[in-house]
């Protein structure tokens, strides 16, 4: 049996960066993958005490550079680069 366990990079930008202190992270998934819907729920919890449920609220997921419209659908396996989009303001 293998020990390769798969895993994600995170990219935090704007808000969610200065709210987890970071700009990416490395985060290891389960074995059968991570549903995409299910991530934040995940990063909420390596990242307890923080505001990162309330920017993920009103955030966007990328994967691989791409906009998810529908993260119900979306299976993360490892290797994926996910960003947290989140709202720009205009002035």
């Amino acid at each position: 049996m293998s020990n390769f366990k798969p895993s994600i990079t995170v990219l935090y930008f704007a808000a969610a960066s200065t709210t987890v202190g970071l700009t990416s992270e490395v985060v290891t998934i389960p074995q059968s993958g991570l549903p995409l819907a299910s991530l934040g729920d995940l990063l909420i919890s390596l990242h307890p005490n923080t505001q990162l449920k309330k920017v993920l609220e009103c955030s966007q997921w990328s994967v691989d550079a791409e906009m998810v419209d529908d993260p119900e659908k979306l299976v993360l396996r490892g290797d994926e680069e996910v960003a947290v989009i989140c709202p720009v303001s205009g002035g």
